[in-house]
């Protein structure tokens, strides 16, 4: 059965990718779509599958996709490896899709290093510990790429503690790596937000950074962990950026006792949302909402909406229960932010009466960053106020150790506590996000 395939021309930060196809064109997997114009910053645009082009718009290019479908792809015709990273279109595959070859285009006046980020930051999502588990060297080599081009004497491999059999492998295919005594595996404790930039440098550089400062200021790059899997695909095998591995899981068809995580490799871009989840079983009846991401900073979908290079998880949740007539929420700038609260306050039918943010969270840029992530100093006042606004409830976004605090005083202030986790968790049989001892 045919499908279409849409392909948004922004799909990261930096410019929109500007059509290199017009309506009726035959598209062959790993063709240039749209471009981004000389001394703009952005990522191209490559189809993922072969068929016709059925609409070119001011925002997307839809393709209408033969029904065989072949692995084989248009290769790259670069040959330096920056210049494949950027032609590929890599950009950060586990959060706001920055490029990568401008991260990577500066060479290190010190001794520099390379982090790459395999936390696995967000709760229910396993797909980047798999492909660890499953080609560790892929992982290296993608980090022995970024250490060359950037001139970085070090490289950190930085994953959970708990992920002890993809620890086993990365240590394993080390120590068949030229560059092994270059590179270490960093171990994180196993809690949220273990991932975040500044995190990682602090848990593996010992350096806390300002709220406005980049890793570069710690002579460091952080890289996630499928990007540096992409970048090794850019460089060896010349191949565009046009498949993404995901975790699918939640209230889905096909497992009648308990709730599934699923891992899939190589989606192609440009899939949509519900032919997915069909193909997995389809969305059980009664669900909430299908996330795309995690359950912290991801997002509501919908099923014809189409999957992007950020994309790392379809989550289909658990449904709304119902809420308190007034709520209170609190943002944590490591979670949910202030729109993405009200929108779940609304699906519980609750009247929103105020909002407060984390003590830490420093407003930078229309957006909160956190001064110490996952190390919280207490929400106590924010609670009391909440509660002072008429709350008899409240939503919260918080880290793991904000929620340890949160739930430290409002229960004995007699306001229940949610969680923007809530319904992903519940979906997938995981402990609710509360005091974690």
């Amino acid at each position: 059965m045919r499908q279409m395939y849409c392909f948004p021309l922004i799909q990261g930060i930096g410019a929109k990718a500007a059509p290199t196809v017009v309506k009726g064109d035959n598209i062959c997997r790993g063709q240039l779509l749209a471009y981004i114009e000389e001394g703009k910053m952005g990522c191209p645009i490559y189809s993922s599958v072969s068929g016709i082009v059925k609409e070119v718009s001011e925002n997307k290019i839809v393709i209408d996709a033969d029904e065989k479908q072949e692995a084989t792809y248009i290769k790259l015709t670069e040959t330096e490896p920056l210049k494949l990273i950027q032609k590929a279109g890599i950009i950060g595959l586990g959060g706001a899709g920055f490029p990568t070859y401008v991260k990577l285009s500066g060479k290190f006046q010190g001794e520099g290093t390379v982090i790459i980020n395999a936390a696995e930051c967000e709760p229910i999502l396993e797909h980047n510990i798999r492909a660890i588990e499953e080609n560790p060297k892929q992982l290296l080599r993608g980090l022995e790429i970024a250490m060359d081009i950037t001139g970085a004497k070090r490289g950190i491999i930085a994953i959970k503690e708990i992920h002890e059999k993809a620890i086993t492998k990365l240590k394993e295919a080390l120590g068949e790596s030229e560059q092994k005594e270059k590179i270490r595996v960093t171990l994180l404790p196993n809690m949220y937000p273990m991932g975040e930039e500044r995190a990682l440098i602090r848990e593996t550089l010992g350096k806390l950074l300002p709220v406005t400062s980049l890793p570069l200021e710690a002579d460091a790059i952080v890289i996630n962990a499928e990007t540096a899997c992409r970048i090794q695909e850019a460089v060896d095998l010349k191949k565009p950026l046009i498949d993404k591995n995901m975790t699918v899981a939640g209230k889905i068809n096909g497992c009648e006792k308990e709730n599934i995580i699923k891992v899939l490799m190589d989606v192609p871009i440009g899939k949509s949302v519900g032919s997915i989840l069909d193909e997995q079983g389809g969305c059980r009846e009664g669900y909430g909402e299908i996330i795309m991401g995690g359950p912290f900073t991801g997002k509501r979908t919908e099923p014809d909406k189409p999957v992007v290079k950020t994309t790392g998880g379809l989550i289909v949740t658990e449904c709304f229960p119902k809420g308190p007539e007034k709520i209170g929420l609190l943002v944590c700038a490591c979670g949910a932010d202030e729109k993405r609260l009200r929108e779940i306050a609304e699906s519980l039918g609750s009247s929103v009466v105020g909002v407060e943010s984390c003590k830490q969270a420093i407003p930078v840029k229309n957006t909160l960053k956190c001064e110490n992530p996952g190390k919280c100093p207490g929400q106590v006042q924010k609670i009391m106020k909440l509660k002072k606004a008429g709350a008899q409830a409240v939503l919260i976004s918080n880290c793991t150790d904000c929620s340890n605090t949160v739930m430290s005083c409002a229960p004995k202030l007699g306001l229940p506590v949610y969680h923007c986790t809530d319904q992903a968790n519940r979906a997938v049989n995981i402990k609710l996000i509360r005091k974690i001892h």
